[in-house]
C-alpha cells in the first residue's frame, strides 16, 4: 500500500489512496462515534475529577462542558465527512483515489482522527504495548483492523500537524519574499 501525502496551495492532498486506505477515510467519523460502547464513552467524556467525591464539579462539568465538547466533535465529523465526499462516486471501486483537504479544515480533522483513535483504543482495550507496537503485521481479525486504523490514523494526525506548522513558520532567510504592493 502507498499513498503520497503533500501539500499545494492550501490544501493538503493524499493521492494514490488505495481502496483499503480509502475505505478507513471513509470510516473515521463512524470510528470516533462512541456507539454504545461505554468505554469510548467514558475516554471521550472523561470526567475531570473523580466522581465518587467531587460530585458538584463533575455534575457542573456534566451540564457546561460536555454538550459544548458534543457541539465541537459534531461540527468536526460533519467537516470531515464534507471532505471524505470527494472519495465517493469513484467511476472504477478498485482503483487509487485523491483527497484534498483545504488547511482550514487541518482543525476538525485532528479532532475526528483523535476521537477515532481514542474511541477505537477504548472499544479493543488495547494495552500501551500495542499501541506502541508499529510493526505488527497481519490482520487477521476485526481487533487487529482496529489497531492498524489507530496508527494509520495517528500517520494522518502527525502529516496534519507538520503541514500546520509548516504552513505557520515564517519564511527563512534564503527564502524570496514577494515584494510589498
Amino acid at each position: 500500500m502507498t499513498m503520497e501525502v503533500s501539500r499545494n496551495n492550501g490544501t493538503l492532498e493524499i493521492k494514490e489512496i488505495d481502496p483499503f486506505l480509502a475505505e478507513l477515510l471513509r470510516q473515521i467519523p463512524e470510528s470516533g462515534n462512541p456507539r454504545a460502547i461505554p468505554a469510548a464513552e467514558r475516554r471521550l467524556f472523561s470526567s475531570p475529577a473523580n466522581p465518587e467525591t467531587e460530585k458538584e464539579i463533575c455534575a457542573e462539568w456534566k451540564l457546561y462542558v460536555e454538550p459544548e465538547l458534543r457541539r465541537i466533535f459534531e461540527t468536526a465529523t460533519e467537516t470531515v465527512q464534507g471532505d471524505l465526499r470527494q472519495l465517493n462516486g469513484n467511476e472504477k471501486p478498485f482503483a487509487n483515489c485523491a483527497l484534498r483537504i483545504p488547511l482550514g479544515n487541518s482543525e476538525a480533522w485532528l479532532n475526528a482522527l483523535n476521537r477515532a483513535r481514542l474511541a477505537l483504543a477504548a472499544e479493543f482495550s488495547f494495552t500501551e504495548e500495542e499501541l506502541s507496537d508499529h510493526y505488527r503485521s497481519p490482520i487477521g481479525s476485526r481487533r487487529d483492523l482496529g489497531l492498524f486504523q489507530v496508527n494509520f490514523y495517528g500517520f494522518l494526525q502527525e502529516f496534519i500537524l507538520r503541514e500546520m506548522e509548516c504552513s505557520t513558520q515564517p519564511a527563512s532567510p534564503n527564502e524570496s519574499t514577494p515584494p510589498n504592493e
